[in-house]
């Protein structure tokens, strides 16, 4: 996609209309738009080592004939030759469309909910960005990777629907680096850029490198008090979002969270989640017109209340949907936050376990809500309060319903605000916004 057209959202709507009038007698159809204009900048010592730009747009167009529905997903330029490429889209839909077999859980949008969003670009230009990142990491081997630019995403239907919401955030994804295994993990985002923040942040990821240097302490298996930073929450809460608020999941007996679903298990009363579409990055439509909430509230005080419900599950179930998208998972998790000051996370820790990170997650039984991982980056033995040296790496083996549940003792008043840095194809729209946990009792296996 070029640079040629400047107001990308009334091209979307040209397309749209475009597709509108070229449409046969008892067909229908659905245009989505996702595309970003975003720089990339890859440090490494703590300088730039790659610089770099990627405009991209690509239009997914579905036609409908009843129940039966095809889609073909293709690349536009941001010019007028968008609309013979689209004529041209449609047609090739229109033959396949014969050989296509009904749908009995199609469920698209017809009441009309249009709607725009266009965030106000509140970051500065990415040479400032870079700026402030190479002062503030001088020094250090700072290695890291800066996305930032609009993000956009586009809806319109036959019925003359039309939907657009366009953002601007910021992902620096960063690690300080000391020797061998050993380096500081972070990971920061927004809408706004602030130095301040990421000065501060890179000043406690400083003393952190500074204590990797002291003997590596090992641990026995066993059971540990551990306090988790947000970053290593964000990775227990992606593994309970693999299916497990998914509607459809829990109705096919396969959610991980089943048990909590049927009240046989519950999570501590200070833990309550919500889907906030609001506060997030995500678009606040999805792919078949319908409308999400600004916030669907999931888990509240430790008991399920919400899920996922796609247009296809509630069509297939006879129940209403509440926006979700096809794979019936989050884009922008929110915790309620706690009452223990960050400050004050290492003194109420004691002695135990400072955990930075964790990593490759998986369920080691699945019906228990039972997980299984690896600590990662600078992780700590604490003692009366102060770190007194790094960990090896090690293995937890623990159910949710104690990590969430009854071994949760306290979450922290400060959030932090996580994005995915992915960008495989694009820009991953997923964020979470979390709190660090306290936990009595941690279960390591090795």
């Amino acid at each position: 996609m070029s640079a040629l057209v400047i107001d990308l959202k009334a091209h979307f709507y040209a397309l749209a209309d475009h597709v509108q009038r070229h449409l046969h007698a008892g067909e229908g159809f659905t245009l989505w738009f996702t595309g970003e204009q975003s720089d990339f900048v890859r440090f490494n010592h703590g300088r730039v080592r790659q610089a770099g730009n990627v405009t991209q747009g690509y239009l997914t167009l579905r036609l409908v004939a009843g129940q039966k529905h095809i889609t073909q997903t293709y690349a536009v330029a941001g010019n007028q030759g968008d609309l013979a490429l689209t004529t041209d889209v449609l047609g090739t839909l229109r033959v396949a469309l014969s050989d296509v077999l009904d749908d009995p859980h199609l469920l698209l949008a017809e009441e009309v909910h249009s709607t725009e969003v266009v965030a106000t670009n509140r970051l500065p230009a990415s040479e400032e960005m870079v700026a402030d990142i190479v002062d503030i990491a001088g020094g250090v081997d700072l290695v890291g990777f800066l996305a930032s630019g609009p993000v956009y995403t586009g809806f319109a239907n036959q019925h003359g629907q039309r939907n657009w919401f366009e953002t601007v955030s910021w992902n620096f994804d960063w690690s300080l680096y000391s020797h061998g295994d050993k380096a500081v993990k972070r990971g920061s985002a927004g809408k706004a850029w602030n130095r301040a923040e990421i000065a501060a942040s890179v000043a406690e990821a400083r003393s952190q490198l500074a204590l990797l240097a002291k003997p590596v302490r090992s641990l026995s298996p066993g059971a540990y008090r551990a306090y988790l930073t947000p970053a290593a929450v964000g990775e227990l809460t992606r593994l309970l979002d693999w299916g497990g608020f998914s509607e459809k999941q829990i109705r096919t007996k396969r959610s991980a969270l089943g048990k909590l679903v049927a009240g046989e298990a519950l999570l501590s009363q200070q833990f309550s989640l919500v889907e906030d579409t609001l506060g997030g990055l995500a678009p606040n439509f999805q792919g078949d017109g319908f409308i999400k909430p600004e916030q669907v509230e999931l888990i509240r005080a430790g008991r399920m209340v919400g899920s996922f419900i796609s247009p296809r599950t509630a069509k297939e179930y006879g129940i209403p949907t509440n926006g979700a998208g096809a794979q019936e998972g989050s884009e922008s998790f929110s915790m309620a936050p706690g009452t223990l000051a960050s400050a004050d996370a290492l003194k109420a820790l004691g002695t135990g376990l400072y955990v930075s990170n964790l990593w490759y997650l998986n369920y080691s039984d699945q019906p228990a809500c039972r997980m299984t991982g690896m600590t990662r980056f600078a992780s700590f033995w604490v003692e009366n309060g102060e770190i007194v040296a790094p960990l090896n790496v090690m293995r937890f083996d623990d159910s949710a319903y104690r990590m969430l549940g009854s071994e949760l003792e306290a979450l922290t008043v400060e959030q932090a605000f996580l994005a995915d840095p992915l960008t495989v194809e694009a820009r991953s729209r997923v964020s979470q916004r979390l709190s660090g946990a306290l936990l009595k009792d941690w279960r390591l296996v090795l």
